[in-house]
């Protein structure tokens, strides 16, 4: 399995929280920017002509943005220039203040069947306090917009004032809404952002009631009947995201665009954060990439471990031997005795137990060493 992923750094209005590549004060170069963006999957598609992707992601930013012909441009240009499965899973990250019937239909016709909608909260003075340029009224229409549509809902824990009481609105609101999966999240203050100094002045809520909050929130969701299938992920069934569970099992992704990143080969690369170095490079005909390196054994066989942890999947001991050829709990031996009671096993996998996965960092530290 292969994924595509394509950064659109464009927003109305930077929140708070964000530490993202993204330029609210550039809008106007949105055209020059695809054009690039269309010319770099041009350049790309001959060393990926081997390759099947089954999953294309647009994230930012705001892809919402821009005009809708320019997404429907972007898929048109990667079905011309790469090879998609048959039946792809395409997915567009949308402000709910930036959503109209027109685009919807646009992204729909561009073959768009996944849709992921930035709630963050259902509190109108939360979201005020985070920058963001939508209230609960613009989510519900959003929502309404999507009746029937396969659209995934953001859930932000650990704001400023956050109760549970607001955790259990947002929820209820984005499950009733028509949401078949919720990303639950907490909010991870950012050096060098705004509401990075609401942490220093210890105004937002601590790690521990962060983890009530989370806890809460699970409980209810499953109520509602979302699964966790991943840490900060819940869905209905059949309805988990395909291009973050590529992710998570570490399989192959090819991205597009300034600042996205790669794993092709056993390679991780990146491109330029810089808008005009991104423009000038790609028109000039060179990949963008500033940074490259060739990903170690023993960094993979970790990185293996580390993700499928994340997941209630589990390291699979079949799927590891098969791509290293050794027994994991063998590589990670010490690592693997020192936290094996946070660990079950079920069919030849194993995974962190359920109590354990919200904080599953402090476990997974042992297998850094």
């Amino acid at each position: 399995m292969a994924g595509i992923y394509l950064h659109i750094p464009f927003c109305k209005h930077k929140c708070t929280y964000c530490d993202f590549t993204s330029f609210p004060d550039r809008l106007s170069f949105a055209e020059a920017y695809m054009a690039c963006l269309y010319k770099e999957i041009e350049l790309r598609g001959e060393q990926l002509g081997s390759y099947t992707f089954d999953t294309v992601y647009f994230g930012g930013g705001t892809p919402s943005v821009i005009d809708p012909t320019y997404i429907y441009g972007a898929v048109k240009q990667i079905k011309r220039r790469l090879r998609l499965s048959k039946n792809p899973e395409i997915t567009i990250e949308m402000n709910p203040g930036t959503v109209s019937e027109k685009k919807i239909a646009v992204y729909k016709r561009a073959g768009v069947n996944r849709f992921s909608v930035g709630l963050q909260t259902a509190i109108d003075s939360q979201l005020e306090n985070l920058g963001r340029i939508h209230n609960v009224r613009d989510y519900l229409y959003c929502a309404s917009l999507l009746k029937g549509e396969n659209f995934s809902a953001d859930v932000m824990l650990g704001l400023k004032g956050q109760s549970k009481e607001d955790v259990r609105k947002t929820i209820e609101i984005a499950a009733e809404s028509g949401a078949k999966h919720i990303s639950m999240y907490a909010l991870t203050p950012e050096d060098g952002t705004p509401i990075y100094t609401d942490y220093l002045n210890g105004e937002l809520p601590d790690g521990d009631e962060v983890a009530r909050l989370y806890d809460y929130g699970r409980t209810l969701l499953k109520e509602k009947g979302f699964s966790r299938y991943e840490v900060s992920n819940f869905a209905k069934k059949g309805f988990e995201s395909k291009h973050n569970l590529n992710y998570w099992k570490r399989g192959e992704y090819i991205g597009f665009g300034v600042s996205a990143s790669s794993f092709m080969c056993g390679k991780r690369f990146t491109n330029t954060f810089d808008l005009d170095e991104y423009m000038k490079c790609v028109l000039s005909g060179f990949l963008p990439v500033i940074e490259s390196e060739d990903v170690k054994e023993q960094d993979a066989k970790f990185e293996f471990v580390m993700l499928a942890m994340r997941t209630v999947y589990g390291v699979n001991a079949e799927e590891y031997r098969k791509a290293f050829g050794s027994d994991w709990k063998e590589d990670f031996r010490d690592a693997y005795r020192k936290t094996s009671r946070y660990l079950e096993e079920e069919n030849g996998a194993t995974r962190i137990k359920d109590e354990y996965l919200y904080v599953q960092n402090q476990i997974l530290a042992e297998y850094m060493n």
